[in-house]
């Protein structure tokens, strides 16, 4: 298990365009559409927040099929960020998952609730707190 999660975020002279690196030594971008300035180079930061929940619940189903040696071959999980508009208050994220294999009713049902029950699920949902700071 890696120790606490740490993302470093710098932007410098392309508008918009950002690069991160982690504690683990990845690094990768984040850029605006041009409709508002940026270049389009890579995901903007509201593709990146649906791609971590993405990634953690086609991960989590995929764990908890292996423990449970469910037949599962494949997970495809769909998401959009207020495809209806955006409500009054808050933020809807409609998530659709896809499971493949030769799977009983009741495995899928198992495996949809352990999909709420992700991580990145539960950090979305529950009270997150933002202390901000100057270096």
């Amino acid at each position: 298990m890696s120790g606490t999660p740490a993302v470093t975020a710098v932007l410098h002279d392309t508008p918009y365009l950002v690069s991160f690196t982690d504690d683990l030594g990845h690094t990768w971008q984040a850029d605006e559409p041009p409709d508002i300035g940026g270049g389009n180079t890579a995901p903007a930061p509201d593709r990146l927040i649906l791609a971590g929940l993405g990634a953690c619940t086609a991960i989590t189903i995929r764990m908890v099929a292996t423990r449970k040696q469910m037949p599962l071959t494949g997970v495809r999980v769909e998401l959009a960020l207020n495809p209806a508009g955006k409500p009054a208050a808050g933020n809807d994220i409609v998530r659709q998952v896809h499971l493949e294999g030769d799977l009983t009713d009741e495995q899928r049902a198992q495996l949809l609730k352990i999909a709420n029950a992700c991580p990145m699920h539960k950090l979305l949902t529950g009270e997150v707190r933002v202390l901000t700071t100057l270096a």
